[in-house]
């Protein structure tokens, strides 16, 4: 810590004598020093009225979502917490800052006790990020208007605890896969609305090819499918999915697995059949049958692309017993990534990962670690028994 000279402290302290928190002394005289009223939040204050309480409610969950889309939250994120919170003040019967643990413990305990885990959690996660929200915008507000001081009703006694891994999702093997597109290729020649069938077999192709989610494929434009990168040729997803609701993470993905083929040929040969205007910008890849208000098509929504996925596996892939999803897909593509020799770093990258133990989990049904040691075990026991090994 650097010393003062005597000069400089000097300098400070006459410059402290003349200036107080009052204002300028002049010279000569000396800085009176007084006592101030300090004030404890906890005081009890005069309560608002019920209009300003309500408007007081209204303009915190307004500035809340603000302060959310400030940050860079999806408007999925956004929209599911003030979903959650809503359903909560709806049984709570009041403003929200003026819930306690004890209330937490009943609406957990009781009222969502046999609630799906899911749904437990988002209602705390929610009911925590507007607490946190309220005690640093809105803490003395809120206790000058009702004398209450805010403090969040989960703690660590009553929070929610995390559910455990996903379900094990086993993807059809490669021979099924492909039985399912040969009978769907099949039904494009004699179908009764070609543009849409030939989209929804191109979309669940891409992302069976490398491993898009439905959401990123829906939401791809024309100019996203950049054919002149790398030896492939690439396409920008801009919806990627972010982590713990950060918003969307972009990347770029590689055309392999003959996704370039697939994409080539329904630009070419489909995409005329719902616009004319290649070079509009905005121009969504996989267009809907309705239009927008200036007659140009609109973009499929992700249901459309869900359901008809799923009515195709019924038709081409009946021994199959569950469902087929875009996710299953997305599990299909990483198994055949892993299974072709790709390293998990590469995987990781291709699906959009923020972490490759997440990768683990999409590849875990064709790893062969715990086989492959296993034999490795089997031999050492018996070149110990030949005499081989000490």
């Amino acid at each position: 810590m650097p010393v003062l000279s005597s000069e400089a402290l000097s300098g400070f302290l006459k410059f402290y004598r003349r200036y107080h928190w009052s204002g300028w002394i002049g010279e000569g005289e000396e800085p009176e020093l007084s006592l101030a009223v300090v004030r404890d939040l906890r005081e009890a204050r005069a309560p608002a009225g019920p209009d300003e309480m309500v408007a007081l409610e209204t303009d915190v969950l307004a500035g809340f979502v603000l302060a959310r889309a400030a940050a860079g939250m999806a408007d999925s994120t956004i929209a599911g917490d003030v979903v959650n919170l809503e359903q909560i003040r709806v049984w709570f019967g009041g403003p929200l800052w003026e819930m306690e643990p004890a209330d937490a413990d009943v609406y957990f305990g009781k009222v969502l006790r046999d609630a799906a885990k899911g749904t437990r959690l988002a209602r705390s996660r929610a009911l925590r990020v507007y607490f946190l929200f309220l005690e640093i915008r809105h803490k003395v507000e809120i206790h000058q208007l009702t004398g209450r001081v805010v403090e969040c009703p989960i703690d660590e006694m009553n929070r929610p605890r995390g559910v455990g891994r996903a379900a094990l999702r086993i993807p059809p093997s490669a021979v099924q896969v492909e039985a399912l597109f040969a009978g769907w290729r099949q039904e494009l020649a004699t179908c009764r609305r070609f543009a849409p069938a030939a989209r929804n077999y191109a979309a669940a192709r891409l992302m069976a090819e490398v491993g898009l989610r439905v959401n990123e494929a829906s939401h791809l434009d024309l100019p996203d499918i950049k054919w002149e990168l790398g030896p492939f040729g690439k396409v920008h997803v801009r919806k990627g999915k972010g982590a713990r609701g950060s918003g969307p993470r972009e990347r770029m993905v590689p055309l392999i697995n003959n996704a370039g083929a697939t994409l080539r040929w329904f630009v070419q040969d489909v995409w005329s059949c719902f616009d004319d205007d290649h070079t509009r910008p905005g121009a969504p890849l996989f267009c809907s049958e309705r239009r927008n208000g200036d007659g140009t098509a609109a973009r499929v929504g992700n249901e459309t692309l869900r359901s008809t996925l799923a009515a195709a596996a019924v038709r081409h892939l009946p021994d199959w017993p569950d469902r087929v999803t875009p996710h299953v897909l997305r599990h299909f593509c990483a198994s055949q990534l892993y299974l072709g020799g790709m390293d998990l770093v590469a995987i990781q990258q291709t699906l959009g990962h923020v972490w490759v133990a997440t990768t683990m989990n999409y590849i875990h049904v064709q790893a062969t670690h715990i086989e492959d040691a296993w034999i490795s075990g089997q031999q050492r026991a018996a070149d110990r028994l030949k005499g081989l090994l000490p």
